[in-house]
């Protein structure tokens, strides 16, 4: 009879520890998927240029080939020492095998250096596990580079919830952090193991994600529960968290919804910013390279409206206020001075038509947006991009918070010196709770569609509306 072994994963066999992707938005997971392209391409430049002295077009097409075989690279950061050296080399067996074969099948084999390659037959994978140890090396401190961990929150301590709960604490490279569980029921009901981590119940979500500063809430409910999640989404609203489900179900009006996987555990977001990963890094270089060229081409014009503030009015060139930024984190957002008052309390009145407050050099300057010139300086140190949801003063944000549904969601990504409701006819005053609803509906509506041609489109649109808009002031 057949004995009775120990049960081991398919993942466990080939790898003895499973790897899990490290996220989109994780730095380290840029670096793994480069680093077999990286260490067997410069290995053969390394070899070429010992060898031949220069990079002959050969090789160079040898380089092309060999990255578009090995791109993107295996997650390999947690494996373990001996498993990846036996991965290593049975890799480049196969990418060696499959070179070889196409070079003598084709001819082309006789353009290169036959010492050249059989150096490269051994470094090249010497120099990927170099690699890999390095980048091991390393990973504290590019972790550390992207900031503190991300806190997390798991709705519903179920078999699946405690399951993502022990996934997420066995891996401390995907930048996450378990706080705790929400769940309604007694505690004689859930996990006797989990019990230390219970938060709280649904009813007081909003406010646990509030007092533990949570950034992302795992939804972890079974189908039947739609009404409460629908219920407790609502709730959330007024939150700036990210939130996901680990169930597989379907939910309307989705903030970037996409399936997604959180240390190997299928998950569907909900509310979450569509600057991750690529586009996050798409979205900060151009806001970068846009506003070092606007500011080099308009630098005469901030100097001489700096001079024609200081020299129209009392009080100071600059007008720092509080304004809620991303995550609904305080920033202090940069504008040229338009009024005899810098109102920064606790109460703010909106501008209006005719406004006694307004300086005469300042009509012109909130007329055209050049007041807000300056913010091109918030852009560089981080603070706001080019195109986003406009920032409201921060009294301003309390109200409106209270009065509409999804408020705080805009603050899911950077405030803009210009946006997609101010384009669409939601610029200046918004003295009605209608008008400041229809604009929180085109903030979301940018959040649920941005493309890097979205904003070059809003951009331009904004530079035809600036000269003939009425409705700054």
């Amino acid at each position: 009879m057949f004995k009775t072994q120990a049960h081991l994963s398919a993942a466990a066999f080939n790898h003895h520890t499973e790897q899990t992707p490290l996220g989109k938005d994780n730095l380290l997971s840029v670096f793994e998927s480069l680093l077999t392209s990286a260490a067997l391409v410069g290995s053969l430049w390394f070899l070429t240029l010992r060898y031949e002295g220069e990079l002959p077009p050969a090789y160079l097409l040898l380089s092309v080939m060999v990255f578009a075989i090995t791109f993107p690279g295996k997650p390999r950061l947690q494996t373990g020492y001996l498993p990846l050296v036996i991965d290593i080399a049975i890799n480049w067996a196969w990418i060696a095998a499959l070179l070889a074969l196409t070079g003598y099948s084709t001819g082309y084999i006789r353009e290169f250096s036959g010492k050249a390659l059989l150096a490269w037959v051994w470094l090249a994978p010497l120099s990927e596990l170099a690699a890999c140890m390095l980048l091991r090396a390393a990973a504290p401190a590019l972790l550390s580079l992207q900031g503190p961990p991300q806190r997390a929150l798991i709705v519903g301590m179920n078999e699946q919830g405690v399951a993502l709960a022990e996934k997420i604490s066995a891996s401390p490279l995907n930048r996450i952090t378990c706080v705790g569980f929400v769940d309604g029921r007694s505690t004689d009901r859930l996990a006797a193991a989990a019990k230390q981590h219970l938060l709280g119940k649904p009813d007081a979500l909003a406010s646990l994600v509030k007092s533990h500063n949570i950034h992302i809430i795992y939804m972890s409910l079974p189908m039947a529960s739609q009404p409460r999640i629908l219920h407790i989404l609502d709730e959330l609203k007024d939150t700036t968290a990210s939130i996901y489900f680990v169930p597989d179900m379907f939910v309307t009006d989705l903030i970037q919804g996409q399936p997604g996987s959180v240390c190997g555990m299928p998950v569907i977001s909900v509310c979450e910013t569509p600057f991750r990963g690529f586009n996050g890094v798409l979205k900060r270089v151009s806001d970068v390279v846009f506003s070092l060229l606007i500011l080099l081409c308009i630098s005469p014009l901030l100097l001489g409206i700096a001079v024609a503030v200081r020299l129209g009015s009392p009080g100071p060139i600059i007008f720092k206020q509080r304004r809620y930024g991303l995550d609904g984190q305080e920033i202090l957002v940069y504008k040229f001075r338009s009024m005899t008052v810098t109102e920064d309390g606790g109460t703010v009145t909106q501008a209006k038509k005719n406004d006694s407050r307004i300086t005469p050099l300042g009509a012109f300057l909130r007329k055209t947006s050049m007041d807000e010139l300056p913010q091109f300086v918030n852009v560089l140190q981080g603070r706001m991009s080019i195109v986003g949801p406009r920032p409201h003063a921060v009294s301003h944000n309390e109200l409106y918070r209270k009065l509409i549904k999804g408020y705080m969601v805009r603050h899911k990504v950077k405030p803009g010196i210009t946006g997609w409701a101010q384009v669409n006819g939601f610029r200046g005053e918004t003295e009605t709770l209608d008008k400041m609803q229809a604009r929180i509906d085109y903030d979301l509506d940018y959040l649920r569609n941005w493309s890097l041609k979205l904003d070059v489109h809003i951009i331009l649109k904004t530079v035809r509306l600036v000269a003939k808009d009425s409705k700054a002031y």
